[in-house]
């Protein structure tokens, strides 16, 4: 049930936002209304997705290793629907984030809960712990490799003055 509420709450706030400032691109949010209709949009996909990860890894009885897989399946699907199918990268990236939410709750759930209860058993320490390091190494990486930088574009340059060139 609160699934279905959270829906509603993240679909309203999105064609509120869509109404008011004709885009949901993350791109754009340059002003602190366009902030606030985001991190409203944050919260709801949040909720939504520990909802949804609840539901299907508990209520539905799937566990945690098969919720995790689902969710994976899920946005494996949409990464390809956006390269091969040319899915509109807005609705991809919504879609996309709202799913890794319960993707990484059925993934946190299985590694820390008990092996009674479906898990590996590792506990939230252990887990964390694992997680910090990853998170550092990859930091790191892209800190050092830099395949993550953009080349910077003409529309990118919005806010700054242009030098002369010579012609």
């Amino acid at each position: 049930m609160s699934g279905g509420i959270f829906a509603v709450a993240l679909a309203v706030t999105c064609a509120v936002w869509f109404a008011s400032e004709r885009t949901l691109s993350i791109h754009s949010i340059r002003t602190p209304k366009r902030e606030a209709f985001y991190w409203l949009a944050i919260l709801f996909t949040f909720a939504l997705g520990t909802a949804a990860g609840d539901l299907i890894a508990e209520q539905v009885n799937l566990g945690y290793a098969k919720s995790a897989i689902l969710f994976g399946a899920v946005s494996a699907v949409v990464t390809a629907a956006h390269y091969w199918l040319k899915l509109n990268a807005v609705l991809a990236f919504w879609i996309a984030y709202i799913v890794t939410r319960p993707l990484r709750a059925s993934l946190g759930d299985l590694l820390t809960q008990g092996r009674d209860e479906g898990g590996l058993g590792l506990g939230p320490t252990t887990t964390t712990m694992v997680f910090a390091g990853v998170i550092v190494a990859l930091v790191a990486f892209l800190t050092v490799s830099k395949v993550d930088v953009l080349p910077a574009e003409d529309s990118d340059l919005e806010t700054t003055e242009r030098e002369p060139t010579d012609v």
